[in-house]
């Protein structure tokens, strides 16, 4: 099939909408966004509104279905995506110090690169020739410090290399460990079973990219998904078997994650306040299910 559709400039694109029957209350406003968003980003926020097409591509809106509501859920994943985004950090930080910490700690500052510790060996070499390619890229002070002061080993200390890893990349460091007691002592801070853990990982590795590429995230289906663990108990009922490829079960685990790592943390209450502040992005499509706000993981102390 040949692509035929044409290109609009952006009051086009407005008469376009408003022929759809989209309601343009304002069109300099839906002309600033449209020019500084673009129509094809914002077009994902208002697919929830559409009816079917009578006619292929030329889809029409339910009644009452403004430019406002889009922007909205525009906002609305915006400030969700900022908010997952500050959590996976924190979670990612915690699992590089706990993964560097138990292997130094157990095998050496440069026992991590000693092969006969991994369950596969041609895993092991995909993922050491792609850290030693990493850290020649670096720019980082202490990377080329180390490269200046010594010879012997290579590779810097476990500690250092683990600053320059991603966590898709460190999550396969830890998946490939041949020793279960090695994976459980890192998942042990956590309270989490080691595949749980590594599965939780491989997750927010994805949901961390869509984040960084600025994609949409609140109705997501996800094709790489998380066990449902059966502890800790907490865990397990905060979680929703039902809707596994949603967002749900990765805010609650995230929020979880982050009582352990930050036991302060106000990142549950942002959330639920966030949620409250856009209803126009209802929970359901996230997967949260009905009773979601009478969970233990939940019910937040008084501010």
């Amino acid at each position: 099939m040949k692509f035929t559709k044409p290109s609009l400039s952006i009051s086009d694109q407005i008469v376009l909408l408003v022929r759809r029957g989209m309601a343009v209350p304002d069109p300099a406003r839906a002309e600033h966004f449209l020019r500084h968003i673009s129509y094809y980003r914002l077009r994902a926020y208002w697919l929830p509104f559409e009816q079917p097409a009578a006619a292929d591509g030329d889809h029409t809106f339910r009644k009452g279905t403004s430019f406002e509501d889009a922007l909205q859920l525009y906002m609305f994943d915006r400030h969700l995506r900022l908010l997952v985004m500050d959590a996976v950090e924190r979670i990612e930080v915690s699992l590089r110090g706990g993964w560097a910490h138990h292997l130094a700690v157990t095998y050496g500052p440069h026992g991590y690169i000693n092969p006969q510790i991994y369950g596969d060996p041609a895993n092991y070499a995909t993922a050491l020739a792609s850290l030693i390619e990493e850290i020649g890229r670096s720019r980082d002070t202490f990377i080329i410090h180390y490269g200046r002061k010594y010879s012997d080993p290579q590779l810097p200390p476990i500690w250092m290399a683990a600053e320059v890893m991603s966590l898709g990349r460190l999550s396969k460091w830890i998946g490939n460990l041949g020793a279960r007691a090695d994976r459980q002592a890192i998942a042990k801070t956590y309270g989490l079973d080691e595949k749980v853990l590594l599965s939780i990982a491989h997750h927010l590795t994805v949901v961390r990219n869509i984040c960084a590429h600025h994609g949409r995230l609140w109705n997501k289906q996800f094709t790489v998904t998380m066990m449902v663990p059966n502890s800790p108990g907490s865990l397990k009922l905060a979680m929703n078997p039902q809707t596994t490829r949603k967002l749900y079960n990765t805010l609650a685990t995230v929020g979880y994650m982050l009582q352990v790592i930050a036991p302060g943390s106000e990142w549950r209450r942002h959330l639920i306040e966030l949620l409250d502040a856009y209803p126009l992005a209802p929970p359901a499509e996230m997967g949260f299910p009905a009773n979601w706000r009478v969970l233990p993981a939940w019910r937040l102390p008084p501010a």
